[in-house]
Parts: C-alpha cells; sequence; structure tokens
C-alpha cells in the first residue's frame, strides 16, 4: 500500500476510534443515572444555564424517573438557595466567600471560564472603548456617546443588581470596585441585559461571553475583541469561572449530576453554550 494511503487509512481508523470513545464516555455518563430517581432542584447563575439545560434534558431523556429543574436569580441566590437546602445545587459566577463557606458549609465544584464584555446596541457606531472610558461610562462622568467617538445622544447605562455574579466580576476587574452610576437600570439576568441594550440604541451593559449573539455588539476593550478563547488564554482580562456548589459534599443524584458535568458529555454542552471547559 502506498505511504500516503496507508498514512490515510490510519488516520480515518484513529478518528473512528476517536468517536466510538466519544460515544461510549457519552453512554456510560448517563449510565450512572440508572437507578436513580427523585427531584434534583438546582438554583442561581444565569450564565449557567444553558449547560443545565442541556444536561437536565438528556439526563431526563434518559431516566425519566429523574426529574431536574433549574431556576435563575443570580449567584447570590445560588449561595443562599443551596445553603438554605432550597435547591441541591447553588450556581455562582463567582467563588465563594470565606464567610458563605463558614456559614453554610458549601463545597465548589468550577467547570468553565467565562468572560465578562461590555455590550451595546448593534446600531451603535462606537466599536472600541478604552477600561478608563467604561469606568467613566458607568460612574456617570462620560454621559453622551460623542464623548467617546459616537453620536451626539445620551447614554442609557443597565447594570445587573448586587446577587449577580457577573455584576461582581465586571465590578472588580473592570470597574476597579468604582461607582455604579443611581441611574444606572437594574436588570435581572444576562438574558434581561440583551434584551434591555438590545431594544435600546444609546443604552450600554454587560453580559457573559457565552450570551454575545446578534441582538447586541461586544466593542473591543483595550483593543482586544472579547471572546472565549482570549479570555482562557488571558489576553481578555475580564475572566471568571462558573461554580457549582453544594451544601456539603454531594451523594447519589446530586453527586452523578455533578459528574455528568465535569465530564465528557458536560464538556460538549459547555462548548455548545460558549464557554470553555476547565477539565
Amino acid at each position: 500500500m502506498p505511504a500516503t494511503s496507508l498514512r490515510r487509512t490510519l488516520a480515518l481508523f484513529a478518528a473512528a476510534l476517536c468517536l466510538l470513545a466519544s460515544q461510549s464516555a457519552f453512554a456510560a455518563g448517563l449510565d450512572a443515572f440508572k437507578g436513580l430517581s427523585g427531584n434534583l432542584d438546582i438554583a442561581g447563575g444565569t450564565a449557567h444555564i444553558p449547560v443545565m439545560k442541556d444536561a437536565a434534558k438528556a439526563v431526563m431523556e434518559a431516566n425519566p424517573a429523574v426529574t431536574v429543574t433549574i431556576a435563575a436569580g443570580g449567584s447570590g441566590v445560588g449561595v443562599q438557595k443551596a445553603g438554605e437546602g432550597l435547591a441541591a445545587i447553588g450556581n455562582t459566577g463567582r467563588a465563594l466567600t470565606d464567610e458563605e463557606v463558614a456559614k453554610y458549609g458549601l463545597v465548589s465544584f468550577p467547570f468553565a471560564i467565562d468572560g465578562v464584555a461590555v455590550v451595546v446596541n448593534p446600531e451603535n457606531g462606537v466599536a472600541a472603548l478604552t477600561s478608563q472610558q467604561v469606568k467613566d461610562i458607568f460612574a456617570g462622568k462620560i454621559a453622551n456617546w460623542k464623548d467617546v467617538s459616537g453620536a451626539d445622544a445620551a447614554i442609557t447605562l443597565y447594570t445587573r443588581d448586587e446577587a449577580s455574579g457577573t455584576r461582581e466580576v465586571f465590578w472588580e476587574k473592570l470597574l476597579k470596585k468604582g461607582d455604579v452610576a443611581a441611574t444606572a437600570n437594574v436588570v435581572a439576568s444576562n438574558g434581561a441585559m440583551k434584551v434591555a441594550v438590545g431594544k435600546d440604541k444609546n443604552g450600554i451593559g454587560y453580559v457573559s461571553i457565552g450570551h454575545l449573539d446578534a441582538t447586541v455588539k461586544a466593542p473591543a476593550l483595550d483593543g482586544v475583541v472579547p471572546d472565549q478563547q482570549k479570555a482562557s488564554n488571558g489576553a481578555y482580562p475580564v475572566t471568571r469561572k462558573l461554580y457549582m456548589n453544594t451544601k456539603g459534599q454531594p451523594t447519589g443524584l446530586v453527586k452523578a449530576f455533578i459528574d455528568y458535568i465535569l465530564g465528557p458529555d458536560g464538556k460538549a454542552y459547555i462548548i455548545a453554550a460558549g464557554y470553555i471547559p476547565l477539565n
């Protein structure tokens, strides 16, 4: 057999083995739910929802005796619900504080890297901002788009409530814990932020990079266009990890679900949602 044909055959064989291994791993992941039953309540960070929903759908299709419910509310809600036993898994877009761990006995399971990007309306002509300009805009020091090479129009600010992990990362890493103007409109989730800014041609806000789509535009920040690859390699600095948190070490159905997210099938959901898997 010619060398090129042999290499091609070997490559096809290797690809087939990889596909079989992937399919086997996927099946093995769902096999962990055989014999399990009950309800699994998940609450907290909104950035996590696409991953949680995809995983929950696969689990419930594989085992109808399992019901997974997913609620949002932000990272603060995730901590509270898990800590008070109102949810089996509390999702956060930030690391737990020492106080939260001590108060509730929570255990964290990081599973993905995400970035937080400034977003404007797609019709906004501003294609780039500096970190200082963003700080000044959210502090109310810059109140008109013309001051950052945009149209002569008043800037409308959108932010998240203090329970939001997305807000905390944005506030700490980009705003450097600076002021947010009292006139800023507060929205409840990444999805709500996209809707608000997408409908307001003068609006500015911020979302998880995993939530970026055509409804909003992410200007370059200090010359770097935000995307997950740049977030994962450090080129884009406004980043965070996504966590699942439980009260004590998980067992049974809860452990099976967390292991599923951390396994090869969970990795596929994480990538599909626009995030970078940690494992």
